[in-house]
């Protein structure tokens, strides 16, 4: 059977048919979108209706990424199936990008953390408190949230932390959280925190190496800093 040209399909289905003729890296973001969604409403094809959501996010898919499901039912013929189609399909790719910063298990440096962290927390709108355990030879054991918080601030139970240390039989801890502002300062409250910490990790013979606030495209280092 003969194929019909791209040109002759309808305008929903041309994404589609293009990247089984020409290959995925030929399609646009907006040609992408349109095929997760299918169709778009009766003014727009669906092509025309993933160009109009970028455009409203600058064309920036970490910006689309930070859509929730009700901002995007907001554009017409986008409803709840086809928002969380697109929020689905953006999770995936920020989780392979986490993937990828997971084949670090050694920690030379602050960049080696920050890499593994800022896809976890560095875009989220709200507080969240991490912890790295390592090993004697720097390599993760494991890493866990250890509280979730509000805008601007999260509580931590210090003994979480030392538990959970002392079940992984941790000699290092590497504190980790974001600051959803954007603002790389420490506040009173994270350098207070941080030498209660310290302390206890000497009464436990443990080592604090490190502490960082995370921020979507930058962070602090207490000890790149010389602060801890």
């Amino acid at each position: 059977m003969k194929k019909l040209a791209i040109k002759s399909w309808s305008q929903d289905d041309r994404p589609r048919e293009k990247l089984l003729l020409k290959g995925k890296n030929t399609l646009s973001d907006a040609e992408l979108i349109a095929i997760l969604i299918s169709s778009g409403n009766r003014e727009e094809s669906a092509v025309d209706l993933s160009k109009r959501i970028l455009q409203s996010v600058s064309n920036n898919l970490n910006n689309l990424s930070k859509l929730s499901i009700e901002e995007l039912m907001r554009f017409k013929g986008i409803g709840e199936a086809k928002a969380t189609t697109i929020v689905t399909a953006l999770e995936f790719g920020k989780r392979k990008q986490f993937e990828k910063k997971q084949q670090i298990s050694k920690i030379t440096s602050s960049f080696d953390v920050a890499k593994i962290m800022q896809p976890i927390i560095g875009d989220l709108e709200h507080e969240e408190f991490w912890v790295l355990y390592l090993n004697n030879s720097n390599k993760i054991l494991a890493k866990h949230q250890i509280s979730k918080g509000g805008l601007t601030a999260t509580l931590v139970d210090v003994r979480i932390i030392f538990k959970k240390a002392l079940e992984l039989f941790a000699v290092g801890l590497i504190l980790c959280h974001n600051h959803p502002s954007g603002k790389l300062i420490p506040s009173n409250s994270d350098i207070e925190l941080t030498k209660k910490i310290k302390k206890a990790t000497i009464t436990l013979d443990l080592k604090l190496l490190d502490h960082l606030i995370i921020t979507e495209k930058a962070y602090f280092s207490f000890a790149d800093e010389g602060v801890l």
